[in-house]
């Protein structure tokens, strides 16, 4: 199995920053995609920023268009970790925040053999930007 599991989140002044981190554990040897994602109350969960790539793939990045400019999104794969550090923070961003990873592999052989966990979902972490 493979969790994923957040941190980062608290409150913070409008202008602010914060820096999430996600982390997978278990069965994992790469994650193709890891990405974060939003909700907040009364709204239906949107994408914030996804990051693809791993191993000797070249990366890419995606943002949502709210969030470029202040926003980055990063990873490290030797770790299976992703970061979003969250700059000029507006009261707007208060959602809890979700990290997901897509096509999971769990070893060297599944990944040649192209046979990957479709996706994972944290529990999420409550980011609220207020005065």
């Amino acid at each position: 199995q493979v969790q994923l599991v957040e941190s980062g989140g608290g409150l913070v002044q409008p202008g602010g920053s914060l820096r999430l981190s996600c982390s997978a554990s278990g069965s994992v040897f790469s994650i193709r995609t890891m990405g974060w994602y939003r909700q907040a109350p009364g709204k239906q969960r949107e994408l914030v920023a996804t990051t693809t790539g791993g191993g000797s793939t070249s990366g890419s990045t995606d943002y949502a268009d709210s969030v470029k400019g202040r926003f980055t999104i990063s990873r490290d794969n030797a770790k299976n970790t992703v970061y979003l550090q969250m700059n000029s923070l507006k009261p707007e961003d208060t959602a809890v925040y979700y990290c997901k990873a897509d096509r999971i592999f769990a070893t060297l052989a599944d990944y040649h053999t192209n046979r990957y966990l479709v996706e994972v979902w944290g529990q999420g972490t409550l980011v609220t930007v207020s005065s």
